[in-house]
């Protein structure tokens, strides 16, 4: 889980009844951070602010919701709820502003009820995750992953880590919502097969003459999708001392763990966004250019493990079938 990553915490909160969620990663301090945004679709807040040329070199949670742009409010509220306790940037005398980027997904048509009116639930929502914040913590149908749908099939909350011989961690979560398919197709395996660990999502593998049949969409991705009603959006941790330039480093090569995973990615119906965080529990020993872009490597892969768990680990809901449902596993 990226909750293996010395000092990083994990809140969900959901509604059942609306089919949406939020989930706050949440830094038991101040965490260098950066940013990568890829898809076509993006809802984002605050991703400008952690470009490295730019004033801000730390934040204070990330927040992932559904709801689309309603979701947006999440983060502020999960600001506030840091500001109460003290956590944030330090300004003049006892004021605090804290730093909360967050990005959301499209869940708004998942048959959910949502007629709230003036008064979208995702403020409540982001306290809720802030103030669950733990290390263990629900995958699948949890948090933002709850009205997620991936392709055909239902998607989820997904999480994945990794240790280096050398000490460091790197942890990968994933709300997993593409338009494009997490399984090759005519089989039950992932593509993300090759980086599975311990069976953690089920062990399938495709047949040893497998080959891709055509270059088109897949036939399990969400065909007739309009713009914006996808994105799949994460976040990537790890223990290591990084500048902010090294950190949207790690982000923009987490994001290759999407394409690893997902088919087709990347498209103008999503908003495929990475965030990362480096809680500087380690320096990095040797040459930092090589250690910076060995550590990006291991993310990618947690990256692509992390969305093929958040789909194995959903459970069907409403119209939309899980992939054990799918496909008896």
């Amino acid at each position: 889980m990226i909750t293996d990553v010395d000092g990083i915490a994990v809140g969900n909160a959901h509604d059942e009844k609306a089919r949406t969620g939020v989930t706050v990663v949440l830094p038991e301090a101040r965490a260098v951070a950066a940013s990568d945004v890829r898809g076509g679709g993006p809802g984002t807040r605050e991703t400008d602010a952690l470009e490295p040329f730019n004033l801000v070199d730390a934040i204070d949670a990330v927040v992932l919701a559904g709801g689309s742009s309603y979701g947006l409010d999440a983060a502020g509220a999960v600001a506030a709820w840091l500001g109460v306790r003290g956590r944030g940037f330090a300004m003049a005398g006892e004021i605090v502003s804290p730093i909360v980027p967050g990005a959301i997904l499209f869940d708004l048509t998942n048959g959910g009820d949502k007629s709230w009116g003036e008064a979208p639930p995702y403020r409540e929502l982001g306290q809720k995750a802030a103030s669950a914040a733990t290390h263990d913590f629900k995958l699948g149908n949890a948090g933002a992953g709850l009205g997620a749908q991936a392709g055909a099939y239902k998607g989820g909350l997904g999480s994945a880590s990794a240790v280096t011989g050398d000490g460091f961690q790197v942890g990968a979560l994933a709300a997993v919502n593409p338009f494009g398919s997490p399984v090759m197709p005519g089989t039950d395996a992932f593509w993300a097969w090759p980086m599975e660990q311990a069976g953690e999502f089920g062990g399938k593998r495709p047949p040893a003459d497998w080959a891709l049949a055509e270059m088109d969409f897949p036939p399990d991705t969400k065909m007739g999708a309009k713009p914006g009603g996808n994105t799949t959006i994460g976040v990537v941790a790890t223990n290591a001392e990084l500048t902010p330039a090294e950190a949207k480093r790690l982000a923009m090569m987490a994001q290759d763990g999407y394409a690893r995973s997902i088919r087709p990615i990347h498209t103008l119906f999503d908003g495929d966004t990475v965030f990362a965080l480096a809680t500087a529990k380690k320096a990095l020993e040797g040459p930092r250019a090589l250690q910076v872009s060995r550590l990006g490597q291991i993310a990618a892969d947690c990256m692509a493990r992390a969305v093929a768990r958040g789909v194995f680990e959903a459970e069907s809901l409403g119209a939309a079938r899980s992939y054990r449902e799918v496909f008896g596993a």
